[in-house]
């Protein structure tokens, strides 16, 4: 059951990276979507948590999730940025490997077992999210300090957060607390970001952000429930695989082609699946 739920998270994130792909074409804020999804979401898991008398945050519950919140915020903005400042064929792969961190972190830090098979099946997932993400002989202006700043920036944020997501489910903080809190503290930290760059709103963008929130307290939900039941070692790059429900919705709205090393991603991935289930 938890695979299940961390194939929903996956495909939820894909869905929502599909909409901010689509979002960029339109030429949408990213950051006021993030501002009004991370609201939208707040304002749903506080009215959830209050009517049904399940929400009871504490002090490390605000703090973990807002820390959190804020990290899945930055992690975005600057994994933007870097698109912006080098190669584009390169930043997504690159960015894609802070599930490394998460994924040794529960191997070593919460002691997860982990069988040999298992082990290839999450290889397996990882080397098919670099080369389905993989984009040749697509070229960007390029200022590569600035670039592999922001990359970094991201690996970072991406990573720490899949750390502190697990933590919270080991010192079992109820999953609702850390989303509302996550949630709140993210909406909190992007409108200061919209402050500061005094951002003006548009109808568009509230509009997008409110579907991407509803979207995302589903696959949030489903990603503490897999943590909670499962191993993160397995949960972690089964999330990760959104990249390949952007690919194939690329596919199907842009009428894109996929490349044969991308149908290769695509079998590695579906491999890498099962084995992690034997």
């Amino acid at each position: 059951m938890w695979i299940l739920a961390a194939l929903t998270t996956s495909i939820g994130f894909g869905v929502n990276n599909t909409i901010f792909k689509w979002s960029s074409t339109k030429h949408l804020s990213k950051v006021q979507i993030q501002f009004f999804f991370y609201f939208m979401a707040f304002l749903l898991t506080f009215c959830y948590g209050s009517v049904s008398n399940s929400f009871h945050p504490s002090v490390l519950s605000i703090f973990l999730g807002s820390f959190i919140g804020i990290l899945n915020a930055n992690g975005n903005i600057q994994m933007s940025r870097a698109f912006e400042k080098g190669p584009a064929s390169l930043t997504s792969p690159i960015i894609a490997v802070n599930t490394i961190i998460p994924i040794l972190c529960a191997a070593l830090i919460f002691k997860e077992q982990i069988h040999l098979m298992q082990w290839i099946g999450i290889i397996c997932m990882l080397c098919a999210v670099f080369v389905i993400q993989y984009t040749p002989k697509y070229h960007s202006n390029t200022n590569y300090v600035a670039w592999m700043f922001r990359v970094l920036l991201s690996i970072l944020s991406f990573g720490i957060l899949g750390i502190l997501m697990k933590t919270t489910t080991y010192l079992h903080i109820h999953s609702l607390d850390i989303l509302v809190s996550m949630y709140g503290g993210g909406s909190l930290y992007l409108g200061i970001h919209m402050l500061i760059v005094k951002e003006k709103i548009a109808f568009p963008e509230i509009k997008t952000g409110i579907i991407i929130g509803i979207i995302s307290v589903i696959g949030y939900s489903c990603y503490f429930y897999a943590l909670n039941k499962g191993l993160g070692s397995i949960v972690f790059p089964i999330v990760s695989l959104n990249c390949l429900v952007v690919v194939l919705a690329g596919c199907y709205i842009y009428k894109e082609s996929l490349k044969s090393y991308q149908i290769v991603g695509v079998i590695v991935a579906l491999v890498g699946i099962v084995l992690t289930k034997i």
